[in-house]
């Protein structure tokens, strides 16, 4: 996964999260909107064919908080939470 800063403003971010899909940006972004502060978080990925970006653009508004401190937030409780559920299912087999 590469990380790319497009835009960073006091109480916005944009960057480009090169490889991932649908898949991993859902996650994120539904972290995102459970994070104290983060008061918007989309993500856009326009396919190949409209010849727009391939990759996908996270965008994050914020009140009170730096943006790049939410996202770090949301990725890290993700993090917890995927180790969780790995810990549950190894002992669960």
């Amino acid at each position: 996964m590469d990380l790319r800063v497009i835009e960073k403003g006091d109480a916005e971010l944009t960057i480009e999260v090169a490889g991932e899909n649908h898949t991993f940006m859902n996650v994120l972004k539904g972290a995102l909107l459970e994070t104290d502060g983060v008061t918007a978080a989309s993500y856009d990925m326009n396919p190949e064919q409209s010849g727009g970006q391939t990759e996908p653009l996270l965008t994050i508004k914020t009140e009170d908080v730096d943006p790049l401190d939410a996202l770090q937030d949301a990725a890290g409780r993700t993090g917890d939470e995927l180790q969780d559920f790995a810990d549950a299912f190894q002992a669960a087999v």
